[in-house]
């Protein structure tokens, strides 16, 4: 089984997506207990969703589950939401605070060091060539992490998710033009609800690879699932909704690359 995939493209955004695989090595998945057999805090049909809306996009999508381990968060351990319920490198809950283990079956300290080396750090050395690849083409990259994630979840935050999630770390991980080509874009789709650095201000790739000063600008966009998908298993995708959702995503997308092909960011920045 692949680690993660890379699709290359000339232009200057890359996809990342390191929640939709589902990928569970048979010792591992031994040891998860039933509700962690239903890995259903994956970002579901991910891939799919975005396939296609830009032909010169790169994408980097991970295929490991992450209840293996996951891939958006801080290889160190380190909290990104100090204070707040939140699921570690290795999660021993899913989203809903419920374990996911077997009894006496959690990951080691050891375990997790061996799955980061296996699985978390692949997949960010080919993220990370591929955004070094894309910055010396066009001076710039774009790093627009991909990410869905269930509309009600008590756990973690309060009331019913905006469809669109855009993260930016408070403005820190890119220029100010391309965290407002994004969230206009979204405040501006009929029919769906939007919020810049609400509850979900970017993880640990955004905020990681996002250096607007070195030609690197980071995005992240969480999705709440109910625009493309039914909730719950068999977590079916849903062309009626995705048909509606995905045009406005592709705009997104493709702001973002004009703005990038115009030169107007590598002006601003530390590349000229």
């Amino acid at each position: 089984m692949q680690v993660f995939s890379v699709d290359r493209g000339d232009g200057p955004i890359v996809l990342g997506q390191p929640h939709g695989g589902t990928h569970v090595p048979e010792p591992v998945a031994e040891r998860l207990n039933d509700n962690g057999r239903e890995l259903a805090d994956t970002d579901w049909h991910i891939n799919r969703l975005y396939k296609g809306l830009l032909s010169d996009a790169t994408v980097v999508q991970s295929h490991i589950h992450r209840y293996v381990i996951d891939a958006n968060r801080d290889p160190s351990g380190v909290s990104l939401y100090p204070g707040q319920n939140t699921t570690t490198l290795v999660p021993l809950t899913d989203f809903d605070g419920k374990p996911i283990w077997v009894d006496g079956q959690e990951p080691s300290s050891d375990e997790v060091e061996d799955r980061r080396q296996k699985y978390h750090a692949p997949y960010h050395a080919a993220l990370e060539q591929e955004l070094a690849r894309v910055r010396a083409k066009h001076g710039v990259a774009i790093l627009f992490d991909c990410h869905s994630i269930r509309s009600l979840i008590p756990f973690l935050f309060d009331g019913e998710l905006p469809v669109f999630n855009t993260g930016t770390n408070n403005g820190a991980t890119c220029d100010a033009a391309v965290e407002h080509a994004v969230h206009e874009t979204a405040a501006k789709a009929t029919g769906f609800t939007s919020v810049l650095n609400g509850r979900f201000k970017g993880g640990w790739t955004t905020r990681h690879y996002g250096r607007p000063d070195e030609g690197f600008h980071a995005i992240q966009m969480e999705l709440s699932q109910r625009a493309y998908m039914t909730e719950a298993a068999p977590w079916n995708y849903r062309d009626d909704r995705a048909d509606i959702l995905r045009p406005h995503i592709k705009n997104m997308l493709e702001r973002l690359r004009d703005l990038a092909l115009s030169g107007a960011l590598t002006e601003k920045g530390a590349l000229k």
